[in-house]
């Protein structure tokens, strides 16, 4: 049918339903859809039949229109609605729908679901399994809520540390009594001159291995890194300064070797994908490529201790961090700030890099895929502080974070734990483990038959039936 057939109606769409919850975020008004619907009555069991390993069920206290791509399964006097629900939702029945679809748009039809094999229990037990499931199930999911507060918790207590840490709000008493002997300035300066003599030192290299003179002037092509514009920024602690992560550090965009050519992979340079750099440190990557590899792309070998930042990437890699704890090459979809060449700890540049994760995110470029390149890596603002004071951050910083990743590994286990559970609970109640069987229970094959007959017996007038097929 279509909505405008009852556009006061509310409407379920798949957006609507909550993944593995059984949980209804929301509804529309039916007027507001176009595409065909689905009528569904209160206590009817919809079942998301696209992309089943969501496992989008919901049973809608209220009558409605469901988006088409529900399977509507209507209450039965056979079949209590909610053992129903919880029945399709348990993990044997995801992984049977999961391995019935095909293709890059995964959906599944009724009479693929109807193969699988359900032991039904009296209709009288039935009431019994999801009485005492709801009594478990509810509180399992008070604990597992209270987990996830706890995470949502710690997750906020890590970026209000590290706003702390790279605003100088952490170090406030350190610098009360520690008056270090250069300044952020000072050492921006001494920075900025270092980086000039590198890249002199490279040209001379280059012009005595081509065996020529440096040409008149050539010190002019110096390219100056571009400074910040403070006037937006906010006010730093006494003794730092605002600079651009360019100005400090040398920037670095890698490459993939070819993969039509197998003599560049597989060899001993460890090679990071943006997929690997998720706000941790890199001690091993998933390939690898040779020397060969290196010397005919555009990547290069980053340094240990460089701070990896991912560039590209709809989902959560655009904006990422990470820190090298090896020598690696990496690929063209995340730059390299080459941190070691100074005296600036590398986990103070990922600390800013992190707590201004959604900024970086925001300050991207491109309208199909937004995306970072290297002048906008490089332009990033970059609060530098004194090196004692970044040194005594990144000591501070390492003591509370590996406390909050401990916390947040053991939140982890414990949900992983509930899972499981959850999982042994449902096994039980749809084995017949759960509750006590009642020998005055009707059977379940009774049961079955008696509507059977009911629903293929029509009376006529006269009282002679009529023998139909529905």
């Amino acid at each position: 049918m279509s909505p405008t057939d009852s556009p006061q109606a509310q409407y379920i769409g798949l957006e609507h339903v909550e993944a593995h919850s059984n949980v209804i975020l929301g509804t529309t008004q039916a007027s507001a859809m176009s595409s065909s619907a689905a009528a569904f009555t209160a206590g009817d069991v919809l079942y998301g039949r696209m992309r089943p390993y969501l496992n989008k069920v919901v049973r809608p206290n209220f009558d409605g229109l469901a988006s088409a791509e529900f399977i509507v399964f209507p209450e039965s006097p056979a079949l209590d609605s909610d053992f129903l629900l919880r029945r399709i939702s348990s993990r044997d029945f995801v992984a049977f729908a999961c391995s019935q679809y095909e293709g890059d748009r995964p959906r599944v039809k009724f009479d693929q679901l109807g193969k699988f094999a359900v032991e039904l229990p009296p209709r009288a037990e039935q009431t019994r399994i999801v009485a005492k499931l709801e009594e478990l199930l509810s509180d399992l999911d008070a604990g597992v809520a209270e987990l996830k507060a706890a995470q949502k918790k710690l997750t906020q207590y890590r970026q209000s540390l590290l706003k702390a840490a790279v605003e100088g709000a952490l170090t406030a008493e350190w610098r009360r009594h520690n008056h270090p002997a250069e300044t952020g300035a000072q050492l921006l300066e001494r920075i900025l001159a270092e980086r000039r003599a590198r890249w002199e030192a490279r040209q001379l290299a280059k012009f005595e291995a081509q065996g020529k003179a440096p040409p008149k002037g050539w010190q002019q092509k110096y390219p100056e890194p571009v400074r910040p514009d403070t006037v937006v920024l906010p006010e730093l602690p006494e003794g730092w300064v605002w600079s651009c992560l360019g100005q400090c550090f040398q920037v670095a965009v890698g490459a993939t070797p070819s993969r039509k050519e197998p003599g560049y992979w597989g060899g001993g340079i460890p090679w990071v994908s943006s997929g690997e750099v998720r706000f941790e440190r890199i001690s091993a990557t998933k390939e690898t490529i040779t020397p060969s590899g290196l010397d005919n792309s555009s990547t290069q070998l980053n340094p240990k201790g460089s701070v990896l930042l991912g560039m590209i990437g709809e989902g959560k890699t655009r904006g990422q961090v990470a820190i090298l704890g090896i020598e690696a090459a990496n690929n063209q979809n995340c730059a390299a700030i080459w941190v070691p060449e100074t005296e600036v700890p590398s986990e103070f540049v990922y600390a800013w890099l992190w707590s201004r994760y959604e900024d970086t995110r925001r300050g991207s470029s491109g309208n199909n895929q937004p995306a970072l390149n290297k002048s906008l890596v490089e332009r990033i603002p970059f609060p530098l502080p004194p090196v004692s004071e970044a040194v005594e951050i990144a000591s501070l910083l390492e003591i509370r974070l590996q406390a909050i990743a401990e916390q947040e590994r053991y939140i982890e286990r414990l949900l992983h734990q509930s899972t499981a559970q959850r999982q042994n609970i449902l096994r039980a109640a749809f084995s017949g483990q759960l509750v006590p069987q009642d020998p005055a229970d009707e059977p379940a094959s009774v049961l079955l038959e008696r509507i059977r007959a009911e629903r293929v017996a029509v009376k006529r007038p006269g009282g002679r039936n009529k023998i139909t097929r529905d």
